[in-house]
């Protein structure tokens, strides 16, 4: 113990004497979150539509003024003209098209139907999509609306009617912040664990100390703990501060326990670092090590479930995420925050993530006896 404690003083001195370490530790967290929350939205916002109306009825008028009332959608153009409002989309100055035929008012409330057309910019996917959907479903509403009024009884009766109303759980609000920040949480900590861990190890190599380690009588188990064990108590602050700013900044409050989120983290910070150290064992540069780092990294967090749901995937990357911890931290941390589960509910993450751990660490020592002997 006496070595260890030796060596823990000297990683944490020169941990803090390294200003460019600190700046990672202390100020990259507090900018990520307080810029990726804003940013890493689900909803479509300010959605440009252009529009096309050959009845200039009031039934027109209405739906118009309905969409615009959404605020989903900016009116750019009111015309007559498909080819107008056609350049309006080639110039990037509208994102969909909304054809209104003649006779709408007629064919709705005699022909009990009426077609429209949508001519959407699909070059943004995701943005064509949630604007083509939000716009049929605020059509629809209107047409309800209408039909409600002109229908009279005996052909509807009000009495026979389905009323839905649904209730959202756990996050009533749909407030995306709160199914986000956990997610960046998970990522904060997980820099830390793996990018920090294996550069300073790297460092050693490059500068040579590393060799004048291996010389003197320290174990392997000694040098191994010694790195290990100021990269997870720097894990714990960042995910303390991280809470910290969830509370102040967003009012995020987990409705379970704190002590099952640090539990785990705990176990995760050891997967994580000793992904860390394999790395450093097969890297003999920092430059090397961030390259491999950042690759699998961004591998990790797009297939983790941090901001496109597992359920999505196709087979073989559900699989995938099946092998990968971040994946069960996030959705640890979102059980927690947003649900409440406790420790018996997340016992089979804890075990899965522990067995990644035990590999992984296994793995390195056996990788670094290699290199050194």
């Amino acid at each position: 113990m006496r070595t260890l404690r030796f060596l823990l003083e000297k990683e944490f001195r020169q941990i803090f004497r390294n200003p460019a370490i600190l700046r990672v530790i202390f100020v990259v967290p507090i900018l990520q979150l307080l810029l990726l929350p804003w940013a890493a939205d689900y909803e479509v916002r300010n959605i440009k539509l252009a529009v096309i109306d050959h009845d200039h009825s009031s039934y027109t008028r209405q739906m118009i003024s309905k969409i615009t009332s959404s605020g989903y959608f900016l009116l750019d153009q009111y015309t007559n003209s498909y080819k107008e409002a056609l350049v309006d989309i080639e110039k990037n100055r509208a994102d969909i098209i909304l054809e209104i035929p003649a006779h709408f008012e007629k064919d709705l409330t005699r022909e009990n139907e009426a077609i429209v057309l949508l001519s959407i910019d699909a070059i943004n996917g995701v943005k064509a999509g949630l604007g083509a959907s939000y716009l049929q479903s605020i059509i629809h509403d209107f047409n309800n609306e209408v039909r409600s009024k002109w229908i009279q009884l005996p052909r509807f009766n009000p009495e026979v009617n389905i009323d839905i109303r649904p209730s959202n759980w756990y996050n009533p609000l749909m407030n995306y912040k709160f199914f986000m920040v956990p997610g960046i949480l998970v990522m904060l900590v997980t820099i830390v664990g793996s990018f920090l861990t294996c550069l300073n190890i790297v460092k050693e190599k490059e500068v040579g100390t590393i060799e004048q380690i291996n010389v003197t009588p320290i174990k392997k188990y000694h040098f191994i703990l010694g790195k290990l064990i100021p990269f997870w108590f720097l894990g714990i602050i960042i995910l303390s501060i991280g809470l910290f700013i969830a509370w102040l900044l967003y009012s995020i409050v987990p409705v379970g326990s704190l002590f099952t989120i640090y539990v785990f983290a705990a176990v995760y910070l050891l997967a994580v670092l000793g992904f860390g150290l394999l790395i450093s064992s097969f890297a003999s540069s920092q430059q090397q090590a961030m390259l491999i780092t950042f690759f699998l990294f961004m591998v990790f967090i797009l297939l983790g479930g941090l901001y496109t749901p597992i359920e999505s995937m196709p087979i073989w990357a559900q699989w995938f995420t099946r092998f990968n911890p971040v994946t069960y931290f996030i959705e640890v941390m979102r059980l927690v925050v947003l649900k409440g589960s406790d420790l018996s509910d997340i016992t089979r993450h804890i075990i899965t993530v522990f067995g990644f751990a035990i590999v992984l660490n296994t793995w390195a020592i056996i990788s670094y006896r290699k290199r050194s002997s």
